[in-house]
């Protein structure tokens, strides 16, 4: 199921995100969800839940009628939080 919602995202969904310098990324299936954070400039923009709702969504759940709903991944990723630990730290200096 996994790779299907990745293939739908990648040749349905992300086509459509690339307009506006944005992706997507399904980060982890589970009990009928997908979880999908959306990348580039659509990772940050507003809108990002609607265009969840009006784009990644009828994408994805039109093309895998399994998927019973898909929901924004709004997690942020480990190294990221790695960088900003060292950061505070005094670890990681930035110029």
């Amino acid at each position: 199921m996994e790779e299907k919602i990745r293939q739908i995202l990648r040749e349905q969904v992300d086509p459509v995100l690339s307009q506006h310098f944005g992706g997507s990324s399904l980060t982890r299936y589970e009990d009928g969800v997908a979880y999908v954070k959306l990348t580039g400039a659509c990772a940050q923009c507003p809108s990002a839940q609607e265009t969840l709702e009006s784009v990644v969504k009828d994408f994805v759940m039109g093309g895998a009628p399994e998927v019973k709903d898909v929901v924004l991944d709004t997690s942020v990723s480990d190294e990221l939080m790695d960088m900003a630990r060292q950061i505070l730290s005094g670890q990681l200096k930035v110029d």
